[in-house]
């Protein structure tokens, strides 16, 4: 059967399908997908309605070429804070959403508190961001940078 109930939250063929197609290309027409998996284009629509409805899908994004849009230079930073405390944390994940070219931020077990990964154009802007903003992120005690030599492989896709 091909239809499954609105609040069935689970996912069965179809779905995973339509899943692993949209993560590849978000782009593809609901006509061109149905087609690919096999469904007509309204059971198809009503999936991937339902898909967004139970949050498997949360937004359609583009992704960009960084060295084109001078965003090439990868820095992964690791961050101590000086204290653990529930308001040290929010002061910094308040402040680290403002930094130019933060792409994620994680707090994580181990060495770090938080590991961020930052886009520049190059040394010298990394370095000016540095000096400028991350040397005055609330509660940091130490910073350790790590600068991307080359990217062996990057992937937006979740394996399903």
């Amino acid at each position: 059967m091909s239809e499954l109930p609105d609040n069935d939250k689970s996912l069965d063929r179809f779905d995973i399908a339509i899943l692993k197609i949209l993560q590849q290309d978000s782009s593809v027409s609901n006509v061109v997908l149905a087609g690919k998996i096999n469904l007509s284009p309204p059971a198809c629509l009503r999936r991937v309605e339902r898909l967004k409805q139970n949050g498997f899908i949360t937004r359609h994004v583009a992704i960009l070429n960084p060295q084109a849009l001078k965003a090439g230079l990868v820095v992964m930073i690791g961050v101590v804070l000086d204290r653990s405390t529930p308001e040290t944390f929010n002061d910094f994940e308040d402040a680290v959403r403002n930094i130019r070219g933060c792409m994620e931020c994680h707090m994580v077990s181990g060495e770090f508190d938080y590991i961020m990964l930052i886009r520049t154009a190059d040394n010298q802007s990394f370095n000016k961001l540095h000096a400028e903003q991350l040397l005055f992120l609330p509660g940091v005690r130490q910073i350790r940078s790590f600068i991307g030599l080359r990217e062996v492989f990057s992937t937006t896709q979740i394996p399903l």
